[in-house]
Order: structure tokens, then sequence, then C-alpha cells
């Protein structure tokens, strides 16, 4: 292969790249905790945008559930996020396993 065409790819790759983080940053992923009862959504870049709660859960006696519920439904958002970034690194790379360590765009 010559350096003109790796060039090229390397290129091509890039501007791949950039393309799919513009899409990760518009994506929205939603994690969830307590069946649904609180719920966060976090764009493809980690970026926490909203949380909602089931007013059900608002008892000024038992703040603690809820504050635990929320760090569940975040955690849960930040996993289907990474889920979400692996799979569309998984389409760009063509399934190219990276080394440990090259966390790709992030």
């Amino acid at each position: 292969m010559n350096l003109g065409k790796m060039m090229k790819q390397a290129q091509e790759l890039q501007s791949k790249m950039a393309e799919m983080q513009e899409r990760l940053a518009e994506a929205e992923v939603e994690g969830s905790a307590g069946a649904g009862m609180v719920t966060a959504v976090m764009s493809g870049k980690h970026e926490l945008r909203r949380i909602k709660i089931d007013p059900s859960l608002v008892d000024p006696s038992d703040v603690e559930v809820l504050e635990d519920l929320i760090v569940a439904a975040v955690n849960d958002a930040r996993t289907r996020v990474e889920e979400h970034v692996k799979e569309e690194m998984g389409k760009l790379t063509g399934g190219l396993n990276l080394p440990p360590g090259m966390n790709l765009p992030f």
C-alpha cells in the first residue's frame, strides 16, 4: 500500500469520526431506575440533559431514596451512552478492535 493511499484513508476516517462525534453530541440516551420512576437523559457526549422524577417519590422525610434513584438513573444512562458509542465506533471502524486505552472519540 502506498503512502498516498494511506493518507487518503486516514483523512476519510478522520472526516467520518468528526461526523460521528456530531451525531453523538445530538443523540439522546435514556437511563432509568426504580422501575422507570426516575429517568435521566444524557447526550452521546455524556452531558446530562434532563431528569424526570415521578411525583410520588417526592417525600421530604425520605430524601435518601430519591437521591439513590437519581444516581442509579444517571449511571444507567452513562452505561447506555457508552454502549451506544461503542456500537457507533464499531460501525465506523468496521469491527476493528482498538487496543485497550484507545477509547475514541472520548
